[in-house]
């Protein structure tokens, strides 16, 4: 597992605890997806290959009460509304767009059917 950079360490101040799902999130997105680039913003990582397809944020995407500690939300960009009881949100902020925040909260939730996801986010982004 690489160790994060001082702009990963601000964005998880407050939110240590939640830092070794997102290291075991980018080893294995990195590993998957070698071309994609990382920003780091005030309220969110964003992963791009040519757009878009990724982001990693604490967003209150359910009541603070229903939200796992530690969680992270990953949010995908996706051409069609996921159908998953994973999902805690989803929404069509313009047609044929569907946006995805799915909570995670345990490393077992980083797993093929989540990176399937993701892999289906990355080439909808790549594709546009």
């Amino acid at each position: 597992m690489q160790e994060p950079d001082a702009a990963t360490e601000l964005f998880f101040e407050g939110h240590e605890d939640a830092l070794p799902l997102y290291l075991l999130f980018v080893e294995r997105l990195y590993a998957t997806f070698p071309n994609t680039h990382r920003r780091v913003q005030k309220t969110q990582i964003t992963f791009v290959n040519r757009h878009v397809f990724a982001c990693v944020s604490f967003a209150r995407v359910k009541r603070k009460a229903e939200l796992p500690s530690p969680y992270l939300v990953i949010t995908l960009g996706l051409p069609y509304p996921l159908e998953s009881e994973r999902v805690a949100v989803k929404t069509e902020p313009y047609p044929g767009r569907w946006t995805t925040h799915i909570v995670v909260g345990t490393p077992g939730e980083l797993d093929d059917e989540l990176f399937c996801w993701v892999a289906q986010a990355y080439g909808f982004a790549e594709s546009k």
